[in-house]
């Protein structure tokens, strides 16, 4: 891969070749943020470690493995039903760490503050980050503090790094779905999002919807000591488990059937999804995981997680194939087909 930045190769519908200028949904995870990657970032930043595009990197230091992991949050509104961007920004590290296998240790944190913010409302901003932390399991060890001018900023932008040691023995990643495993999802999806989007378009619903903002750090740990394997881990925050799925479908160069009438969607977040026109496939979660792991380990692994708060409702919605590799396709439920592409942007933008 050349060195050099070459705009005439980038495909994508925004205009970048004539107006190189930066959208919305280059930070949606969808395909604007992987062209983003793919053609300015990886080609002057480029290392193994990088390569890996995973949640964390997996690094080798000495003896010992690290996992390492970086996230910033510009969600809107700072609060939101269910918590608000500190404890969102603790638990996404801490999750983005777990989805290597990994024991998060500790954290840094940024804060990029907008002059004329309430420091009340800063206040309780910062003590939710710290009664994450404590639930999770690490210590915020170092950080920093900006401001910009008044109208420069939304109150707050955070950033959060994290540092975890992965266990002997544990090889989870991207490009390890193999044909014949199974996916399962931690629970219902498309909370996080409709839950953010209801404050945001003044939605109101029958029975509150909270967003699913948790450490899955613990769940992850069970898992683990299950002994059964486990091939890959994603939690599908920004573009949803379509865009999480479609990543490990073309790290590990294999096909993913979903079955449609598997997928959990709870009733609240299909009858907002149906009427904005929504994808629930697409919509950002923040407290779920998903694993593929091999077929055989599969009822192992469904006891495994249902056995814990957070993967009570863990189903099996698809299954890795040998066919159209890359891709991800549903069976729907009259018996058809359809290609669940990578967005280009984002359904929602500043959703975490």
């Amino acid at each position: 891969m050349s060195n050099q930045i070459d705009f005439s190769n980038w495909v994508c519908p925004a205009p970048l070749r004539s107006h190189p200028t930066v959208v919305m949904g280059h930070g949606g995870g969808g395909k604007l943020s992987a062209e983003l990657v793919e053609h300015l970032f990886l080609p002057l930043f480029q290392n193994s470690a990088l390569a890996q595009l995973a949640d964390s990197s997996v690094l080798q230091v000495g003896a010992t493995r690290l996992a390492f992991s970086t996230d910033s949050y510009v969600v809107r509104p700072l609060f939101f039903p269910g918590g608000n961007i500190g404890e969102l920004a603790v638990n996404g590290t801490v999750n983005d760490l777990a989805m290597s296998g990994a024991t998060p240790l500790f954290l840094s944190c940024g804060f990029i503050l907008e002059e004329g913010m309430p420091l009340d409302q800063l206040g309780a901003i910062v003590e939710s980050m710290a009664a994450a932390a404590r639930r999770a399991g690490v210590q915020l060890v170092t950080g920093d503090t900006k401001v910009v001018d008044r109208g420069h900023g939304d109150g707050v932008f955070i950033n959060t790094s994290g540092i975890g040691v992965v266990p002997e023995g544990v090889q989870i990643g991207p490009q390890n779905a193999r044909p014949g495993d199974v996916v399962i999802v931690s629970g219902a999806i498309g909370v996080h999002g409709v839950a953010i989007m209801s404050v945001r378009e003044g939605l109101e619903f029958g029975a509150p919807l909270e967003s699913d903002t948790a450490p899955l750090n613990d769940l992850v740990r069970a898992m683990l000591a299950s002994g059964a394997a486990i091939h890959a881990l994603r939690d599908p925050t920004r573009g949803g488990v379509a865009s999480s799925l479609n990543e490990i479908a073309g790290s590990s160069q294999v096909g993913i059937v979903l079955a449609e009438r598997s997928l959990p969607v709870p009733p609240l977040v299909r009858g907002a999804c149906e009427m904005l026109g929504m994808d629930p496939l697409y919509v950002a979660n923040e407290g779920k995981l998903l694993a593929i792991v091999p077929a055989e380990a599969a009822d192992q692994m469904l006891a495994t997680m249902r056995n814990h708060p957070l993967g009570a409702e863990a189903v099996i919605i698809g299954k890795v194939v040998d066919t159209h590799p890359g891709m991800v396709v549903a069976r729907t439920g009259i018996g058809g087909t359809r290609v669940v592409d990578m967005q280009i942007g984002e359904q929602l933008p500043r959703i975490c």
